[in-house]
Order: structure tokens, then sequence, then C-alpha cells
């Protein structure tokens, strides 16, 4: 059953000008293959999708994925749907459990759903073997557990944290850290984020240190001691923690004396809000290094988001558009609407369609949040444990001015690190 998503109080916005959302339309709905009149769609059966993720639960929520997939949805409506038919958006509070992840998963069987689009869950092992039993796609999840990455029926939009975590070995590296704290979950997924870190560092000499954190714990004290370790320059950090989290980590290391350790995040626990709610240039990250899978917040590629939330969803105070988890539901309702346009004409639009279409290995293009996305068997990556993160690029940003901005321009691709390839020659990273 359907359920709401409780409102949350959003963090201070800038300013934004925006495009009039009326003209901002047609240009949504003609990117993502949205046609028909109000009438020829209300007259059949709607395309019924469901997005899922935990809120309600603590430092796991993303309530505003699926408040973002319902605006989306009412957008594609008001526009006259999608290939003649309604989008059903579903929502499926999936309570941060293997039970609550499986139950969110028939339901979206149960409703005939044609895929589960920008969901978020740590259980993969729990719902995508519902979901491949029925066929149904898994488009653009979080990328938080295997399945997503090993899946025939799964197509992540973004590599996970996987290629983030990579990503920052690289980062680290070229700004010339000689040794990393790496502070992250102790669990099986944090276990493996090791490997992928390792492997960005070793080319470079640079040491890791590998600090374990119950993410759960209020008092990160002795994380943070063993984070800065002897404070000798060239000490780096970088926390793979979710928010709530690397607020705790960050009060604990200010109250840490030390002058020549640096800290480095990645997106997925240091985003714009924490930059505010730690007091911006002045506060612990002031300067401090990001990677994220997709643009900052400032880039024109969010001003659609923007406009749909401010027009479908201006009361709903849980959508924060910098929030990595909003923006994946973003991209992946955008591969979503492209490739329904893509189903043969003639054909109906079912969960066989859409997954022949992500199949074929032509590109769809996602307004230049990611580079343009396919999953062909070409496309997969050579590697046993997540063959299909397809995509391997990641972006280099940095707090300037309080804001996260970008620190090198453009998408950066750590295919090599996730394939143990060669390193490529770099430019060294200064800030």
């Amino acid at each position: 059953m359907t359920t709401a998503v409780p409102r949350a109080a959003r963090r201070p916005r800038r300013p934004l000008a925006l495009v009039a959302a009326a003209a901002l339309v047609p240009v949504l709905l003609a990117a993502s293959g949205c046609a028909g009149s109000a009438t020829a769609a209300g007259d059949r059966e709607p395309l019924t999708v469901l997005t899922f993720a935990p809120w309600g639960t603590g430092s796991a929520d993303r309530p505003g994925m699926p408040q973002l997939a319902t605006a989306i949805g009412a957008e594609v409506n008001a526009d006259g749907g999608i290939a003649g038919r309604r989008l059903k958006v579903l929502t499926c509070n999936e309570h941060n459990t293997a039970d609550g992840a499986t139950a969110c998963a028939k339901q979206a069987v149960a409703a005939g759903a044609i895929a589960v689009v920008g969901s978020y869950s740590q259980f993969g092992d729990a719902f995508m073997p519902v979901l491949e039993n029925a066929g149904i796609p898994f488009i653009g999840g979080y990328g938080l557990s295997g399945p997503e990455f090993t899946s025939p029926l799964s197509y992540p939009v973004a590599g996970g944290t996987p290629a983030l975590i990579a990503g920052s070995g690289r980062q680290l590296a070229a700004a010339g850290c000689r040794s990393v704290s790496l502070i992250r979950p102790d669990t099986p997924a944090g276990d493996t984020l090791v490997g992928s870190l390792v492997g960005a560092l070793s080319p470079a000499g640079v040491k890791l240190n590998d600090v374990k954190a119950q993410e759960s714990s209020s008092d990160f004290t002795a994380v943070a001691k063993a984070a800065i370790g002897s404070d000798a320059p060239g000490n780096c950090i970088t926390a793979a923690l979710s928010s709530q989290p690397t607020l705790t980590l960050l009060d604990s290391l200010r109250r840490q004396p030390h002058k020549n350790t640096r800290l480095f995040s990645v997106i997925g626990s240091f985003q714009q809000s924490v930059v505010d709610s730690t007091g911006g240039d002045a506060g612990p990250l002031g300067g401090a290094f990001a990677v994220g899978w997709f643009p900052p917040e400032a880039s024109t590629v969010w001003d659609q988001l923007r406009a749909i939330v401010r027009t479908r969803a201006a009361a709903d105070a849980s959508i924060d558009d910098a929030d990595p988890g909003v923006q994946t539901t973003w991209v992946a309702y955008q591969v979503l609407l492209a490739a329904i346009k893509r189903v043969p004409q003639g054909r109906a639009v079912d969960n066989h369609s859409l997954r022949d279409v992500l199949d074929s290995g032509t590109p769809i293009d996602t307004g230049g949040a990611t580079p343009p996305l396919a999953w062909g068997l070409s496309n997969m990556l050579a590697s046993a444990d997540t063959p299909r993160l397809v995509n391997t690029s990641v972006t280099f940003q940095q707090v300037q001015g309080g804001r996260l901005v970008e620190q090198q321009p453009g998408f950066i691709d750590v295919r090599w690190v996730l394939t143990n390839g060669p390193a490529p020659t770099s430019t060294p990273i200064t800030g």
C-alpha cells in the first residue's frame, strides 16, 4: 500500500534565477519522451512504477526520493502522460530493513509495475530476487548493495559507493596525501570500500589506515583520534558515512587538536546541507574536497529538477535538490522516460519491452547529469564483483566560499581503479 512521506525541515535556499516553469515543461517532456493528449492518456490503463526508500528510521532516511518521484509523475501527467498513458507513481517506505525492502518489491509485483525507479536500500539481497522473479527492471538504485551491480535486471545510473571511494583515492593521491585514514562503517558493505581505495592509492605509494566506525554511535572521539594519529604532514582523512554520522564525526574531529591533517570525503556523506550546518568556510569543511557522481548543486544541469520541485512540490520540505539521493532519482526517471519513448510503435510498453530497450546498448542522454548511459554487453565493467557498474565517472568538488563547487571541471573516469588497470598520468590537484 502506498504511504505518504512525512515532511521535514529544509535547509535555507539561495534565490535561484530559474526559467519560468511553463517554459521548462516542454523542454523536460521533450527530453524524456512524454507525448499524447490528456484525453488519450486518461482512456488507457496507466503505466505503473514504484520508488522506495526509508523514512522515519534515522540516519538512513531518504524521504526526498519518493517525494520527487511523485512530483515527476504529476508533471508528466499534467502534460498528457507518456506514450499515450498516464504515469502512476507508487511509493513505499523500505524502513531500512530487509523485510521492508522485500515488502516494497512485492508491492511493485502486485501492482504490475513496469519498473522500480530511483530507489534506496542496503538490502539488495532481499529485494532483487523478488524483482528478478517478476521480470521487473530496477533503474537507478543508490548503489549500496552488491546485487545492484550484478543482477541482469539492475540498471544503475551511477557507480555507487565503489566509484566514489575510487574517485576519492585518486583525488587524495593527486593532492599530495602521504597517508590516508578511511573512516567507514563497520559492516560488510564497508569492508568492500577498502579494496577500491587501496587500488587508487597504491600507484602513488600512499598508505591506508582503515578506521572502522559504528554509524549509530553518538561519540566518534576514539575514531577521530585513530584517524588523526600522529598528525604528521601529508595525513588526510576521507569518510564514507551517511549524513548524520558525518555531523557527529565532524564534531569529534573539531575537538581533537590537529595541525597537519586535511579533511576529504565522498558526496554521500558530505553534501551542501552538511557544509551549511557546520559553518561553511568557517567550519571544519572549509576548503575540504569531495567526490560526487553528478555535477555540483549550482550546475544548470539541475534547473529542471529545481523547477519541478517548485511547481509540483513547493509545500514539501523533504526534497533537497542537493541531496545525491534526490539527484539519483531525477536521473533514473530521465532514463525511464527516455526508454519508454524508445519502445517500438505497436509494441506494448511493459517490463519486457522496457528491458529490451535498456539492454540494447544504445546510449541514453541524461541532460549532462552523467555521461550518456548504456547497459549493453559491451558496456559492462570487466569485474566479477560489479559488472553492471557501467558509469565509472565521478566529479571532483571542493568547498569554496561556503559552497560545493567544481574543483576540477567535467567527469573523471575511475574505471582503471575498479578494474585494477594501469594508473593514468595525473596532474597534481591543489586547493
